[in-house]
């Protein structure tokens, strides 16, 4: 006969790796962060099981524009660096950047943040910054969902997914289909390499067995590197409300090469003038250890510019004008031209 096995003592939910009183706390903590973030719209408040969210007035025909994404493998190096304060940002950025492009107005958005086991004043930090991009958004942080799961991370690892919600008129969708030839392509800087083609920057920092505190012009890789994503939100929304965009391309992973295509149709191509703007000095020590050469760049990173605008050439002052006066800093990268056949859908030179 086979022993018995011995009855074990009590097993609860938090002995198990599950502790709902530091979920309850963290709720708590970031109620103020939230209220920051609130708008009219939004009816009731975080702890809810689903958020509510009136469309605003003044919309005749609305259409709903939603997106969804993360923040890749720059969350390993703000784990390595203790740095979750700004990463949070990152997650709001490359939601609302991206329905920014259709020419929505974000209204709200919804963050699902996972972990091993729950640190709260880690996950409070991570929210914070969350909370910080809608702020500089204009949109409410409506919600979110906090998993801990023992067994699936390992311990201080969590990951980060987030869920943007915005509104457009139906008759004012941008969607590049006005694009004519001689169209102009103005470039918005970017604040370092957003969240992208971080794989690759890990990948060089094993392999150089780099010093993340050494510098590059005063400040060091770390910071350099862990600069959160830039909000073009409220500059495009000022700039929808004076000239006609005919299309805006959101440069994530792929660069330039890769989503300047996704923003026009395919018997045209963008020609880009290679010299109009300097790779700021992050991207060049990239490609210096990377040994990349510069369509690799192009084809991988944002290179210094984070958001794409295409307006009729007409319109290229005032644009910048609006531009400049809420902040950004413009470059006129190039203009659309005619396809060839066998050409590229993005051509530099």
């Amino acid at each position: 006969m086979s022993e018995k096995k011995p009855i074990p003592n009590k097993i609860d939910y938090k002995s198990s790796g599950v502790d709902i009183d530091a979920g309850e706390d963290l709720v708590e903590r970031i109620k103020p962060f939230a209220k920051k973030t609130s708008r009219p719209e939004l009816l009731g408040s975080i702890g809810g099981f689903g958020s509510l969210f009136e469309i605003p007035k003044g919309y005749k025909k609305p259409v709903i524009v939603s997106g969804t994404d993360g923040v890749g493998t720059k969350l390993k190096l703000a784990i390595e660096l203790e740095r979750h304060n700004t990463i949070g940002q990152d997650l709001v950025g490359m939601c609302v950047n991206d329905i920014l492009v259709q020419g929505a107005e974000p209204l709200f958005f919804l963050d699902y943040y996972a972990c091993g086991k729950l640190d709260v004043t880690q996950a409070s930090s991570v929210i914070q910054g969350i909370a910080k991009g809608c702020e500089l958004s204009g949109c409410s942080l409506a919600g979110g969902e906090t998993a801990e799961m023992p067994g699936m991370y390992n311990e201080g690892d969590y990951d980060l997914a987030g869920f943007a919600v915005g509104v457009v008129e139906k008759d004012e969708i941008i969607d590049g289909k006005d694009i004519k030839e001689g169209d102009i392509l103005l470039g918005l800087k970017s604040s370092g390499p957003h969240s992208n083609g971080y794989s690759l920057i890990r990948k060089i920092i094993e392999s150089h067995d780099i010093n993340l505190q050494d510098k590059i012009e005063e400040e060091t890789i770390a910071s350099l590197l862990m600069e959160p994503t830039r909000l073009y939100v409220k500059s495009i929304l000022n700039l929808k409300k004076e000239v006609k965009i005919k299309a805006m391309s959101h440069i994530t992973g792929g660069g330039l090469t890769e989503n300047l295509p996704r923003s026009y149709p395919n018997y045209y191509k963008a020609q880009i003038n290679n010299n109009s703007w300097k790779m700021p000095s992050i991207f060049e020590w990239i490609m210096e250890k990377a040994n990349l050469n510069i369509e690799e760049m192009y084809r991988t990173f944002n290179c210094g510019i984070g958001f794409v605008v295409i307006v009729d050439s007409s319109d290229v002052s005032i644009t910048r004008g609006i531009l400049e006066a809420n902040g950004e800093e413009v470059t006129q990268l190039g203009q659309i031209e005619k396809r060839g056949s066998n050409e590229n859908l993005v051509t530099y030179i």
